[in-house]
């Protein structure tokens, strides 16, 4: 679809009342994608399932990418050129017309109009937006940051709130939250930004004191960034320099975590009329070829994972019931995915959550809710209706 047509703002359709004396029109979604993050790949693909299963007879659909340096651009509506192809995740730069053109929200919440403009040529509104379904992974996007722009902007979006997706980001506070909740978590240690560079001999002492305690391998991973990407497994000290270095690449806090011994099983939360329900689990067995299930082993080779997971009714019912509790425990709406391990002595431990979970349709959390009797477009619909039931502001 061209730029231009792109420009035409949509003509009122059958669907939402306007108020007395206009016409009806759609709901219009601006579904929200890219970003500044280190998943902006695996977004823009998340956003092409969305585009594609997003219902056109029941809303209109405004696309909206934001490039790796920032720029809210226009993009097509071209779904098919949003995937991974020979091994490679799309960019919002490559679905782009314009490299100058800016698409900007007006931060006046009795004004939900969106504005086009390009240097030297007079904006160009491109009508009022109903509900933003933001589509992106990690800082920028998924971390608040978006959200409080929405808020400002006085726009309902799919999923958390500021809160929500800022204790969803940051996998610290994501564990101390839960722990005041009583929701069980798995050893940890956090290494910030000022600890590292002030005293990093001190920082290597205390992760090889918390390896002496609960034993190597350990986890060292970014604090606040999703996806996999970043993290490395150190089975001895020698490889804790590298591992740190590789995890700041991506956010300058890091969190080392102590191997759980069991099965790594996850489990979909979704906002209903009546509130939460869970979805039936999965299990990500062991990856061959892959030392964990890391960025290549979930999106590039595509392991699947298996659903419904093997698991007793009893073991079941309790992990819908944490995912759940986890749900609630960071004030989350719309949906998350929690992610579990079952340890070898038939307990559960919660990983972390994600407010926005890998959302492509081999991601596990719309497998999930398939299993569970959703469709992948009943899913995106149920999120858009809970959207639009939600006002912005204090809730």
């Amino acid at each position: 679809m061209s730029t231009e047509n792109l420009l035409q703002s949509p003509e009122p359709q059958g669907g939402e009342r306007l108020g007395a004396g206009q016409p009806t029109r759609k709901p219009r979604v601006a579904v929200v994608f890219g970003g500044r993050s280190s998943e902006h790949g695996i977004s823009v693909v998340t956003a092409g399932a969305v585009l594609r299963a997003i219902d056109r007879t029941a809303y209109d659909v405004l696309p909206i990418g934001i490039t790796v340096d920032g720029r809210w651009a226009l993009t097509a509506d071209s779904p098919e050129r949003m995937a991974i192809s020979d091994r490679r995740t799309p960019s919002v730069e490559e679905l782009t017309e314009s490299e100058d053109g800016v698409v900007a929200l007006s931060v006046d919440p009795g004004n939900r109009e969106v504005v086009y403009s390009e240097p030297g040529a007079v904006p160009k509104a491109l009508g009022e937006v109903d509900v933003v379904f933001p589509v992106l992974h990690g800082p920028y996007g998924e971390d608040g940051t978006l959200q409080g722009l929405l808020e400002l902007s006085g726009v309902p979006y799919v999923g958390s709130g500021v809160l929500a997706s800022a204790v969803g980001q940051d996998k610290e506070y994501m564990k101390r939250v839960f722990v005041s909740f009583g929701l069980p978590v798995g050893p940890y240690e956090v290494i910030r930004p000022r600890d590292w560079e002030n005293d990093p001999a001190a920082c290597r002492r205390r992760i090889t004191d918390f390896a002496g305690e609960h034993g190597w391998p350990l986890f060292v991973k970014p604090a606040r960034a999703g996806s996999s990407i970043g993290i490395t497994k150190v089975s001895d000290p020698a490889g804790l320099d590298e591992a740190i270095e590789e995890a700041r690449r991506h956010d300058p806090k890091i969190l080392v975590e102590a191997l759980l011994r069991g099965r790594e099983i996850e489990c979909g939360v979704l906002e209903f009329e009546d509130g939460p329900r869970a979805s039936v689990p999965a299990e990500i067995p062991p990856v061959q070829a892959h030392d964990f299930y890391d960025f290549e082993a979930k999106y590039i080779d595509s392991a699947a994972g298996i659903v419904p997971a093997p698991l007793t009714e009893e073991q079941t019912a309790e992990v819908r019931r944490l995912a759940v509790a986890a749900f609630e425990a960071c004030a989350c709406e719309g949906l998350v995915r929690a992610d579990f391990f079952l340890t070898e002595d038939g307990s559960f431990v919660i990983n972390e959550i994600n407010t926005m979970p890998g959302f492509t349709p081999i991601s596990m959390y719309p497998r999930m809710w398939q299993e569970s009797g959703v469709d992948y477009p009943e899913l995106v619909d149920r999120l858009i209706q809970a959207a639009l039931r939600r006002t912005t502001g204090l809730r």
